[in-house]
């Protein structure tokens, strides 16, 4: 895969579609986890309303940067922002949509799916205390698989990522080394390494690169057509990535008694939870200079909410439950206001 750009802009209205209707046209910048969901989105919301997103695929730190200084109507983040940061930057935040991050691999000869990891042995070659692999601790977990005599290369993000921060917090849980040397974040102090840029770049390096490892969101995996392993969740089962063991890790989740919807969904219980799951969320500004493209915001993703479960399945995302569809809705009535103080929703 060629990147050219950094920014991917996805259905925006065409040249033809007259100056009223475009202003009705949003722009958000953030997270590459969500971005095939939300381009699929994009363009089916242009078709029923005539109504375009432009979204830029730059990393969840890039997007909460751009919404702070008020440069894109949305931003998001798959690392969901404390209550305190929320409050001091006159943010609100809400989930989108919910999806899983695989570990993917570049090993000529093993079939898809076929490796299993555990966060302990995923952090120890992260840590660069792994090397090969057809390592004793590799091999220990993968009895009758081949594996090669080959270098381990890994593979990470280069910019703030929330991809990173479900990464770093599933290894932070599961290895007590790679929380006390690197810990979880959206960006961390990396023990070793090649840097790729968004899930795009992460991908593209792991595709190049023979032996190599890295991380992304399932979509971009099988998008791509890549090696994917199995993780080792909570209860000691190895499991392979699906929407249903997305699913699984979110059915426990308490949306109603979190601070600002922050849930974090990694390494949750259940022997059928996949161990590295998370949600996406939107960030808005409470109090909204323009009502009028705050209100466009919100009827895009209550459009979403109705109408996009179908293609968030497709892709193996989890669409966000009725009932916390519900609280985020009356979160929008009781948090969100124009200028002069009323609800926008």
């Amino acid at each position: 895969m060629r990147m050219k750009h950094l920014l991917v802009s996805v259905a925006v209205a065409a040249s033809t579609v007259a100056a009223t209707a475009q202003a009705a046209n949003i722009t958000g910048a953030g997270a590459t986890f969500p971005y095939p969901i939300y381009a699929k989105w994009a363009e089916m919301y242009q078709k029923a309303s005539g109504n375009g997103l432009n979204y830029q695929s730059v990393g969840s730190g890039a997007g909460i940067k751009q919404i702070k200084a008020k440069t894109v109507d949305f931003g998001a983040s798959d690392m969901p922002l404390p209550a305190n940061e929320l409050n001091a930057a006159g943010l609100f935040q809400f989930p989108a949509v919910m999806g899983g991050v695989v570990p993917i691999i570049n090993l000529p000869g093993v079939a898809p799916g076929q490796v299993r990891l555990s966060g302990a042995l995923i952090a120890d070659i992260y840590l660069g205390k792994i090397t090969k692999w057809n390592a004793p601790q590799i091999a220990a977990l993968n009895p009758g698989v081949k594996l090669p005599a080959e270098d381990i290369t890994v593979v990470r993000r280069a910019d703030s990522s929330g991809t990173s921060f479900l990464w770093t917090d599933f290894l932070s849980q599961t290895s007590p080394e790679w929380k006390q040397k690197i810990g979880a974040g959206t960006a961390v102090k990396w023990a070793v390494g090649v840097g790729g840029k968004g899930n795009e770049g992460v991908a593209a390096n792991v595709q190049r690169i023979k032996g190599s490892i890295g991380y992304v969101e399932w979509a971009y995996a099988k998008k791509n057509r890549m090696q994917h392993t199995q993780v080792q969740n909570r209860e000691g089962v190895f499991l392979q990535p699906s929407d249903d063991a997305f699913k699984a890790a979110a059915a426990g989740a308490n949306w109603a008694g979190t601070p600002g919807f922050a849930v974090v969904l990694t390494n949750q219980p259940g022997k059928a939870s996949w161990p590295i799951t998370g949600a996406s969320y939107i960030l808005v500004h409470k109090t909204q200079a323009n009502a009028a493209k705050g209100r466009e915001v919100l009827k895009f993703f209550d459009w979403a909410y109705k109408n996009g479960h179908a293609a968030a399945a497709e892709l193996d995302y989890v669409p966000m439950p009725d009932n916390v569809v519900k609280l985020v809705q009356d979160a929008w009535r009781a948090n969100l206001k124009d200028a002069a103080g009323k609800a926008i929703w």
